[in-house]
């Protein structure tokens, strides 16, 4: 089970734990969006601290 909290603005935020190229575990607070389209939006300077391949 999944568990979050909202925030001031009634946005639902949970953690989520991203790994990186090399095994490592980062947990991260994830916003759950409800039009989610099978793609995850991150920060290029954080795909690339996770040493994942991105297209700019």
């Amino acid at each position: 089970m999944i568990q979050g909290e909202f925030n001031r603005f009634g946005e639902l935020f949970f953690e989520i734990g991203l790994m990186s190229a090399d095994g490592e575990i980062f947990t991260v607070m994830a916003l759950l969006d409800t039009g989610f389209t099978g793609w995850l939006a991150i920060d290029s300077q954080d795909a690339d601290s996770l040493g994942w391949v991105h297209n700019n």
